[in-house]
């Protein structure tokens, strides 16, 4: 009788949550895989939602969050709280997500352990070490201590035979294309009140999100006041801005943007909810990650706020433009999209380059091939 191979699955935030809980149910459906699953609580209100969501409860629970944490305080507390749940749980692989500090830590962690490391969503790349920050820099590390490398994309897998990994590499898609497969309801009610109280119909709906560290200061500025100049200039506008729970967000958002009858900013939404309202909306302009793969798979445009982006793929596929952080260059595109019909349809209509919804079924086949429990590895992702 073949033995079970131990897989533990490590994530923190809710990004990585919503990435990752489609694989560990396509793990736990694998009888020759023992799954299990670790969290680290990076982001605690917003992973519980997802994980509820997915229905899916954790093995372990770290639970670091504590207020104003820090890069370093987040490092060390994951790092010393995976010691006790490897050396339990002794895993065969330890599947990390992305580049947050849960990843990197994560990885670091079964490093020193000699445990092998997965890393799903591999190969994405600025080449600027600050930007995004720490994220480039965590995933660089990360990818040179992994074991198997998952890459959404041709071009992300490109990327790592830049810097000399072409071992162990797999083509997979995004698992966040999975995710959507679950969430996305044309019956779905919100229970955020005011979501379910808009004209999508007839009125032009932009969902807006923004917080990463890089924004901070003057960009973000710059950011709100092209938001409130677009709300301005076009009566039939509704702006959606679920606000992140980082102290630093909320003040500058509710500076800029209170008191706009138009400009709606509510508290982060679940998973499920941010997906439906995704779906229902005119387009999205954001600073997130996730988000560039996300809209293009539901057909919607994407502008994003930052200077550059690790996932080129949607920009040459059309599907996302760089809006980078100043408020005349956002507010063009943005009116652009809200002007032009052609412009509109070419990025709605562009084919999504991230994936088509079997993701983690390759990841978890790419697995099991890897245990030596099948004979050939799985069909790469083809757009």
């Amino acid at each position: 009788m073949s033995r079970e191979y131990k897989v533990l699955t490590v994530f923190g935030t809710r990004p990585e949550a919503i990435k990752m809980c489609p694989l560990v149910q396509e793990l736990d459906r694998r009888p020759s895989l023992h799954s299990l699953c670790c969290v680290t609580a990076q982001h605690r209100e917003m992973l519980d939602s997802v994980m509820a969501i997915f229905g899916r409860r954790a093995d372990f629970d770290l639970d670091i969050m504590e207020p104003r944490q820090t890069l370093s305080t987040i490092t060390s507390k994951c790092l010393l709280g995976m010691e006790g749940v490897l050396e339990e749980v002794q895993p065969d692989l330890v599947l990390v997500h992305g580049d947050t500090s849960t990843t990197f830590s994560g990885a670091l962690a079964a490093f020193y352990h000699k445990v092998p490391v997965g890393h799903v969503e591999a190969g994405l790349r600025t080449w600027d070490k600050w930007s995004p920050y720490p994220e480039e820099m965590n995933r660089r590390m990360v990818g040179a201590l992994a074991d198997l490398h998952f890459c959404p994309t041709a071009a992300n897998r490109d990327n790592l035979a830049r810097e000399g990994i072409t071992n162990g590499v797999f083509l997979t898609g995004n698992t966040v294309i999975d995710a959507l497969r679950t969430t996305v309801r044309d019956t779905f009610t919100f229970q955020e009140a005011i979501l379910n109280r808009l004209d999508y119909q007839n009125r032009r709906v932009i969902l807006v999100t923004c917080h990463r560290r890089e924004n901070y200061g003057q960009p973000m500025v710059q950011i709100m006041t092209a938001l409130r100049r677009i709300a301005d200039a076009f009566p039939e506008v509704e702006l959606i801005y679920p606000v992140h729970l980082s102290p630093v967000v909320q003040e500058t958002a509710h500076r800029y943007l209170d008191g706009h009858p138009r400009i709606h900013l509510i508290a982060p939404l679940a998973v499920d909810e941010m997906h439906n309202l995704m779906a229902r909306c005119y387009f999205v302009m954001t600073d997130s990650g996730g988000l560039q793969e996300e809209a293009p798979a539901l057909g919607k445009p994407v502008l994003v706020l930052r200077r550059e982006t690790e996932r080129p793929e949607a920009v040459r596929a059309g599907t996302v433009k760089l809006a980078g952080v100043e408020e005349e260059a956002i507010f063009s595109l943005a009116a652009r999209l809200l002007t032009d019909l052609t412009a509109y349809a070419d990025m709605a209509h562009a084919v999504n380059p991230y994936g088509d919804g079997h993701a983690c079924r390759r990841i978890a086949d790419a697995v099991e091939w890897y245990f030596g429990l099948r004979s050939q590895p799985p069909q790469p992702f083809s757009p």
